[in-house]
C-alpha cells in the first residue's frame, strides 16, 4: 500500500527504528520467495524525560541518551545499519484527511492547495512545516480525499539527528499507527468491509478505522486527556455511524495492552462496546521469526509497527 507515503525518498532499508517515550527498538527483515521473516531485533529502554513526543515542542530533551540506546540496540543486533525506516509516536504529527471535489492535475498545484487548506488550522506557521499526502478513499460523496501527515520540521529533524549520531541515515519517517496498518495490508488483503486498529501505547491510544484499504478515520489522544477509551471508542463509533456511513466492524485489532487484567479489561471492554471480537496486533500472523527470536504477545505487539514499516518498503520496492 502506497498511501501512507513518507516524508522523504530513499532506497530500500537495512532495518527499521523505532523512537518512542520509553525506548527505542530496531529490526531487520529478509524475503525469500515471497514470505518475510524478523532476522534480529534489539530493544533498549529510555530513561524517562528522554523522549517528549509532541506536535509543537521539542521531543528529545537528552539526544546524547537516544543516540546511545540505538548504538547500544546496533551492538545487540550485531550489525550497524546505515539506511533505515524511522517511526516515531503518532503525536509528532497530525494526520487529516481532506476531500477535493476537483483535484488539480499538477503535483506542485496540489501540494498547494493542501498547503493553503491546513494554513489556517495548523499550530505552527506552515512555512515550519513537513507534511506528505498521499490519495485515499476515491469516488464517494466527498469526490478524492487525501490522506494528510502534517508535523513541524524542527521536531522531525530531531529524531533524524538522533539517528545519524549513532550512524544511521532516515531516509523515511513514517508514523506508528499507520506502520501497523500496513502491517495488515501487506498481510492478507483486507475485504472491503470496514475494520479497526485500536493502538493503545502508554503515552497516547489511535484509532485507524479502515474501509478496505482506504484509511477513512483517524484520531489520537495523548494520555494526560481525561477521556477513558471506552469514551474515546463511544464517540469514535458514534461518528463512525452518522457521518461514515458505518455499519458495524468486520474485525477489530488492539495493540499496546499485552495480556495483564487491566489489558484484558480493556479488551472485553471494546467487544462489548462493538460487538465483535478484538483481536490482538500480531505480527507472527503475517511474518515468520528466525530461531534466535521467540516472541510473546507483548513483543510480537512491539514489532508490529517496525515490520509494517519495513513491509511497506518491500512492496513498494517490489511495485
Amino acid at each position: 500500500m502506497s498511501v501512507f507515503s513518507s516524508w522523504f525518498a530513499s532506497p530500500l532499508p537495512d532495518a527499521a527504528i523505532e523512537i518512542s517515550a520509553r525506548r527505542v527498538a530496531v529490526a531487520t527483515l529478509s524475503e525469500r520467495g515471497g514470505a518475510f521473516t524478523v532476522n534480529r531485533r534489539a530493544v533498549e529502554l529510555l530513561p524517562a524525560g528522554a523522549v517528549v513526543p509532541s506536535l509543537t515542542s521539542p521531543n528529545i530533551a537528552e539526544p546524547s541518551r537516544v543516540a546511545d540506546a540505538l548504538r547500544s540496540a546496533f551492538r545487540e543486533l550485531g550489525e550497524s545499519p546505515r539506511r533505515v525506516t524511522l517511526v516515531v509516536p503518532d503525536t509528532v504529527a497530525r494526520v487529516s484527511l481532506l476531500p477535493f471535489a476537483q483535484v488539480p492535475a499538477r503535483k506542485e498545484d496540489l501540494d498547494e492547495l493542501i498547503r493553503w487548506q491546513l494554513r489556517k488550522s495548523a499550530p505552527f506557521s506552515i512555512e515550519e512545516a513537513v507534511l506528505s499526502h498521499s490519495p485515499g478513499a476515491q469516488g464517494g460523496l466527498n469526490g478524492s480525499e487525501f490522506i494528510v501527515a502534517l508535523a513541524k520540521r524542527s521536531v522531525v529533524e530531531e529524531y533524524e539527528r538522533a539517528c545519524e549520531s549513532a550512524g544511521a541515515h532516515a531516509g523515511i519517517v513514517d508514523l506508528a499507527t499507520l506502520s501497523v496498518v500496513n502491517l495488515f495490508l501487506a498481510g492478507t488483503a483486507p475485504s472491503a468491509a470496514d475494520w479497526l486498529v485500536v493502538n493503545a501505547r502508554p503515552d497516547y491510544t489511535s484509532l485507524a478505522i479502515m474501509r478496505g484499504r482506504d484509511l477513512i478515520f483517524f484520531r489520537s489522544r495523548v494520555e494526560s486527556d481525561s477521556e477513558s477509551l471506552s469514551d474515546l471508542v463511544h464517540q469514535t463509533a458514534m461518528y463512525y455511524q452518522d457521518r461514515l456511513s458505518g455499519r458495524g466492524f468486520e474485525r477489530v485489532f488492539l495493540g499496546g495492552g499485552g495480556r495483564d487484567a487491566v489489558a484484558e479489561l480493556m479488551r472485553d471492554g471494546l467487544e462489548e462496546r462493538l460487538g465483535v471480537p478484538v483481536e490482538p496486533i500480531d505480527a507472527t500472523r503475517i511474518v515468520s521469526f528466525s530461531d534466535r527470536i521467540r516472541p510473546g504477545v507483548e513483543a510480537s505487539e512491539s514489532l508490529a509497527p517496525l515490520i509494517g514499516a519495513l513491509l511497506r518498503e518491500q512492496k513498494l520496492a517490489a511495485a
